[in-house]
């Protein structure tokens, strides 16, 4: 199996794997690594004209300030709130690792309809916490502090967001019965694309570039989310935006 010596790389580790510790440190570590290409083309774009010709909102400015908020709010969420409730899950549910590989046309599948599947969570949530005041003003919020987007804001968010966000993305791979290796899979892609999201560069080989037909928003379709908040509630694809009426593009 193409996927076999991987996997037993893993199982070599697996008092690592089945520790309550890993998925919070997993997480965490795996966010700021994918957020560091960013934060260091945010430094340079004020002095390097190639970078900020790909900057969405030229005008905005990088600030140790804010980069400071951003992190110590997702510190503080991951250690409140999302440690305690792993431990819990681990006690609950301690954690099986089966010998063998998940097959990679199986992985790939499952990955894209947990993909799909959050998606659908995600727009529905993000529709109602715009459509109810009450909603917005007491758990979105937050998240619209800055209405310029950057790496580090994908997760500034308050505890309520950053759990119900998390119970969709760790639910979707146990409805499928998904291998542990698909699941961290899917882990790391979602991440991966919730921080180009809030990125604020629309890179030459930015994901919604490799998708054709506009079906994947990206970037762009993101920024223009935290620029005008009534349109573009989908976190990654636009169909559901198109079917709601709520798609908002660089043409509009």
């Amino acid at each position: 199996m193409f996927l076999q010596p991987l996997w037993t790389f893993f199982l070599h580790h697996s008092s690592t794997l089945a520790s309550p510790v890993f998925p919070v440190l997993f997480s965490l570590l795996v966010y700021l690594t994918f957020c560091l290409p960013f934060l260091l083309l945010d430094l340079l774009s004020p002095r390097w004209a190639l970078v900020r010709r790909y900057k969405l909102q030229p005008q905005s400015s990088f600030s140790w300030a804010s980069a400071r908020s951003c992190l110590t709010l997702t510190l503080y969420n991951h250690l409140l709130f999302i440690f305690p409730l792993t431990v819990l899950h681990w006690y609950l549910r301690p954690v099986h690792l089966p010998t063998e590989a998940p097959p990679l046309p199986g992985l790939l599948a499952q990955v894209l309809v947990c993909l799909l599947l959050f998606d659908f969570q995600s727009f529905t949530w993000h529709l109602l916490h715009h459509r109810i005041p009450w909603l917005y003003r007491n758990f979105h919020k937050v998240h619209h502090t800055y209405t310029s987007t950057s790496a580090l804001t994908a997760e500034y968010s308050g505890a309520w967001e950053t759990l119900s966000l998390g119970f969709f993305a760790a639910c979707n791979p146990a409805l499928l019965g998904a291998h542990p290796l698909t699941e961290m899979t899917f882990f790391l892609l979602n991440i991966w694309l919730s921080v180009e999201d809030h990125c604020g560069y629309d890179l030459p080989w930015a994901t919604h570039r490799l998708v054709p037909f506009g079906l994947y928003g990206g970037a762009r379709h993101h920024d223009l989310h935290h620029l005008k908040s009534k349109y573009n509630y989908a976190p990654y694809f636009t169909h559901w935006d198109r079917l709601f009426g709520t798609l908002l593009t660089q043409e509009d």
